[in-house]
């Protein structure tokens, strides 16, 4: 069966599961509606097999997946306990009400979705996820301006699991709080406190380098508490660091730099937007750890992880760089490009640089002019 795309946009009423199930009904001889178990014949929703149900479930939307829990007794067991993932994002005006009433039934979730375009969510609603879904491993708060530390409290208790959590925006969170999540959350590998200024400090740093050395992922973005303290912490707790976003962490210098690139030999992303005080050092730094890199080659070939080195790097408004400096990081990363469509060296606002050029520059040039080279 498949449902019309507007019923499915909109959410199923339960007259339009009815008229659903009138479409999936087997009738027996002669047209007339047989008996489940006589010929395996289906009478009624709460005959469809569960692992059917549980299919039909996944190719709906979310308000479909909650309208479809409250059909029978048996699609809600269903339904409930075979619910890993859920959104709310389209919910405009009731998010908070509605969490209330879900999360007590949906125990089994491990990825939940409340991005919010307006803040709804209040403490009482994330209590209720911590105090009943406790196998929830990804979770997405951003701009939630009304929560405040209480849902990181409860969460610390209540969600020990999880391993990627989104507060960005959320500017009612406090840095003991989050000091305090990172105690109990020691699975986190993907963390994002992008525009969390009163929360992403540098004491709020040094728990998550004591607390989360399995990180891969940090935005700090905008975060201009944020020094060369807390980021060296995070450079010797965090190894495993492969992006790490610290556009517009004004207070940061070259130390910060050095510090990751002699500490983080996983780190593929980094962004350094508008922090002004990166200079040559830092970028030398950074070629030089490619070196280091491979001569540790054999050992990561060992433990089946290839070392890549830097895929991206955001240097737009760092007006304190030169040429040569920069030259020599695209140099030590050939997966560092400046070419068109490939643009993963970012350096926007800085005219000085516009003469770097990536690896493919120079082989496009040696295609134009072959003869030129061989001359040579």
């Amino acid at each position: 069966m498949v449902l019309g795309a507007g019923m499915v946009g909109e959410g199923l009423r339960s007259e339009d599961l009815e008229f659903c199930f009138q479409q999936l009904v087997v009738f027996g001889g002669g047209g007339e509606r047989g008996k489940m178990g006589a010929g395996g014949v289906m009478t009624d929703w709460k005959d469809l097999p569960m692992e059917l149900l549980l299919r039909i479930v996944s190719l709906v939307d979310d308000r479909t997946v909650i309208t479809a829990s409250g059909v029978c007794t048996g699609w809600r067991d269903a339904v409930c306990l075979g619910l890993t993932h859920l959104c709310l994002s389209w919910s405009k005006n009731s998010m908070n009400n509605l969490l209330l009433s879900l999360a007590p039934k949906f125990t089994k979730l491990q990825v939940l979705s409340l991005r919010q375009v307006k803040a709804q969510l209040q403490d009482d609603a994330i209590e209720a996820v911590a105090n009943f879904c406790h196998d929830l491993q990804d979770l997405d708060l951003s701009l939630s301006n009304k929560l405040t530390d209480q849902s990181l409290y409860s969460l610390a208790h209540g969600c020990p699991h999880l391993t990627k959590l989104n507060i960005s925006g959320c500017t009612a969170f406090g840095d003991a709080a989050l000091a305090y999540l990172t105690s109990f959350c020691r699975k986190l590998k993907i963390l994002n406190l992008c525009g969390c200024v009163p929360a992403a400090t540098d004491r709020a740093l040094k728990a998550i380098a004591y607390n989360c050395s399995l990180l891969e992922t940090l935005n700090l973005g905008w975060c201009e508490a944020v020094s060369d303290v807390g980021v060296t912490s995070l450079a010797f707790g965090c190894p495993n660091l492969e992006a790490l976003d610290l556009c517009g962490c004004v207070l940061i210098t070259d130390d910060s730099v050095v510090a990751l690139a002699t500490r983080c030999m996983h780190l593929r992303s980094l962004g350094l937007y508008y922090c002004k005080n990166i200079t040559d050092k830092a970028m030398y730094s950074l070629a030089n750890s490619r070196v280091k890199s491979k001569r540790d080659l054999w050992e990561s070939v060992k433990k089946s992880r290839y070392e890549e080195g830097l895929v991206k790097l955001n240097i737009s408004q760092c007006t304190s760089l030169t040429p040569s400096a920069v030259q020599a990081v695209c140099d030590s990363f050939p997966d560092l490009h400046t070419c068109p469509g490939r643009h993963s060296l970012i350096i926007s606002g800085c005219l000085h640089l516009t003469s770097v050029h990536c690896a493919c520059t120079f082989q496009a040039h040696r295609a134009i002019n072959p003869l030129a080279h061989s001359a040579h």
